[in-house]
């Protein structure tokens, strides 16, 4: 089955409460469909953003569980199989789901999950709260910070950064663009919550 929009917001809502997770969840789908645009996938933006939006459907509910129990939820559903594994396959290496990622949409989403986490963080840190004014050299001094967001793996970043066949700064310079297009939808989107 495929879940419109406002399904996917239903399906997230009933298992995160928390603004900082919905935040994070409508942050990475603002980056995924950014990312689907840039690069040649803008027919598949959609799912790409979708599969942003529910990627940690399990995690506040289910943090031992991540990635594994959010298959049962999935499945249970008869959602996409292609979606059910593009959101587990984000955590690979990480959690217990062990699937890896294949398809590019689900590279990027491996390769950004974390690092909005950070950039995130670190907009937080500044006077203005935005990543409107953000430099990559600021951002840089964040990541090579291993004390900054210390949640955020560095390590699961650079993976993304190799699968992907990107230069670290690429993928953090173009992470950062994509926050900075988006800033103002995932702000109207907190807001309405």
């Amino acid at each position: 089955m495929e879940l419109t929009r406002e399904q996917a917001l239903d399906l997230l809502k009933t298992y995160n409460k928390e603004p900082f997770h919905l935040r994070h969840a409508f942050t990475v789908e603002a980056v995924m469909d950014w990312f689907a645009r840039q690069l040649g996938y803008e027919a598949e933006a959609g799912f790409w953003a979708t599969a942003g939006l529910l990627h940690d459907l399990d995690f506040e509910q289910y943090p031992d569980e991540h990635c594994v129990k959010v298959r049962e939820i999935m499945e249970e559903r008869n959602l996409d199989p292609a979606l059910i594994h593009a959101v587990v396959s984000h955590g690979w290496g990480m959690t217990e789901g062990n699937a890896e990622p294949e398809h590019q949409m689900e590279k990027v989403l491996f390769a950004v999950d974390e690092l909005t986490g950070l950039i995130g963080a670190a907009a937080l840190m500044r006077p203005s709260k935005s990543v409107q004014d953000m430099e990559l050299s600021s951002l840089k001094k964040k990541y090579k910070d291993k004390r900054f967001a210390a949640g955020c793996s560095r390590e699961t970043i650079a993976q993304g950064a190799q699968l992907l066949g990107w230069e670290l700064n690429d993928l953090l310079e173009r992470t950062l663009q994509a926050m900075k297009d988006c800033e103002a939808t995932i702000e109207a989107q907190c807001a309405a919550l």
